[in-house]
């Protein structure tokens, strides 16, 4: 995955919502790390994995992968914001099934927003590519979902989304 080119690409999308919104002097973090929470509750609820008392199937593999972007989005915004852009991070082995995996990111989040140092932020981006892994994302479907959320996201700036 091409890490570099996904900061460039979002810090591109960031500094057009920030001019088109008059934000350009204005800390972001918290609201970003809100919406990184908010988008994680999104894909947990897309994939089921929690709904223990539900048969109903998980959404399609385009509709979860779609919701994970969507958390890449923000993890690269909140990187940016911290000047954490020169990350070299890779998934590793679950160490947990995915409802740990969601649990464990939330404390993840928890820790960056304590202490947001890049370790906790590598920790935090590490442990999401390992969830991407476990929801069997190839590096390669990632990279390609995110080029497409961002365009999106980039006429959605166009109408005044």
């Amino acid at each position: 995955m091409n890490l570099q080119r996904l900061f460039e690409l979002q810090q591109n999308l960031d500094q057009h919502i920030e001019r088109n919104h008059n934000l350009e002097d204005e800390s972001l973090l918290s609201k970003k790390v809100l919406a990184l929470q908010v988008e994680l509750a999104e894909l947990a609820n897309e994939t089921r994995c929690f709904k223990f008392w539900s048969n109903k199937q998980p959404s399609d593999k385009k509709v979860i992968l779609e919701e994970f972007v969507d958390c890449l989005h923000f993890i690269l915004t909140i990187g940016i914001e911290k000047g954490f852009t020169d990350v070299e991070v890779q998934g590793r082995n679950p160490q947990y099934d995915i409802v740990g995996q969601f649990s464990n990111l939330y404390i993840d989040i928890n820790d960056f927003i304590v202490c947001n140092s890049k370790d906790h932020y590598i920790t935090l981006f590490e442990d999401f590519l390992t969830l991407g892994n476990s929801l069997k994302f190839s590096k390669e479907e990632i990279e390609e979902a995110y080029y497409k959320k961002n365009c999106v996201n980039h006429e959605r700036q166009k109408v005044g989304y």
